[in-house]
């Protein structure tokens, strides 16, 4: 029974090593190299891994591609910021050989901001502490978006592992603040194109129910300071991509007044498989 590691790159340079290092218990890997023009190739190549060349302007579109091009029966979902250790690997090749009585696993995943391990509150894109990463081909499919895509289960749970995936998230509160920025870049395009401009009240309210899941009903409160960082940055996600949704979508519209609509840029191009 083989078990494919899939790895979705963007010039990720910098910890793809790591992360690859990790998976070579895994019978292949696969890298998806979105838009890289850094060495992700080059290091994705030391480890043996298929490398999917393409431009996807999707999460979605990155990670079904991906999966499409694993052969193994099993799939193993990985991020360049997360590493597999062989706690880890050990539980995930037992799970998949010890006839499961489902088809997909949840993995819990632990978040580190620096040296600092914070458990709980994650959520609104930043970070999850648990995710269905362990799965059957073809059972795992990602809606439509630019940034934490929603994911839909076919098949049966088949329960969850014990030891955690490790995440960095951030080196520290500065990066962590930039990740803010970029989530919020990314889903202001989503909610424009979806035509989901909406307004600052209900942003204001969707953040204040944001704040309130992560500080209290995910017990962001037990992490002290940081949890209620996570909580405070979940909730000013909320607001600010709705800010700029609205920014933007007043541009397009002012763009289709003077010239003629552009091509679909949604479509992935340019996939190539190779090793």
């Amino acid at each position: 029974m083989k078990l494919s590691a899939l790895v979705c790159a963007h010039n990720d340079e910098a910890r793809l090593a790591d992360c690859l290092r990790g998976l070579s218990f895994c019978d292949e890997i696969v890298v998806v190299a979105d838009r890289c023009t850094d060495r992700t190739q080059e290091i994705a190549r030391q480890f043996d891994a298929r490398i999917i060349d393409g431009i996807f302007p999707l999460e979605s579109q990155r990670k079904a591609a991906g999966a499409a091009a694993c052969v193994g029966e099993w799939i193993l979902e990985i991020e360049p910021d997360e590493r597999v250790d062989g706690k880890l690997a050990y539980e995930v090749r037992a799970a998949i050989h010890g006839r499961p009585s489902g088809d997909w696993f949840d993995i819990p995943v632990d978040n580190y901001v620096g040296e600092t391990l914070v458990r709980r509150g994650w959520g609104a894109g930043l970070g999850e502490a648990i995710s269905p990463r362990l799965f059957r081909q073809r059972l795992k499919r990602w809606k439509a978006r630019r940034v934490a895509p929603d994911v839909v289960m076919d098949g049966r749970y088949a329960g969850a592992l014990e030891t955690p995936i490790v995440r960095h998230a951030a080196a520290d509160v500065g990066k962590l603040f930039a990740s803010l920025d970029s989530l919020a870049v990314l889903s202001a395009q989503d909610r424009a194109d979806a035509g989901d401009a909406g307004r600052l009240g209900r942003d204001v309210l969707s953040g204040l129910s944001r704040f309130w899941a992560s500080y209290v009903w995910r017990q962001g409160l037990r992490e002290g300071e940081l949890g209620f960082l996570v909580a405070l940055l979940s909730a000013a996600e909320a607001v600010l991509s709705g800010v700029r949704a609205r920014e933007l979508m007043r541009a397009r519209t002012a763009m289709t007044a003077t010239a003629p609509v552009a091509a679909n840029e949604t479509a992935p191009l340019g996939i190539a498989a190779r090793r």
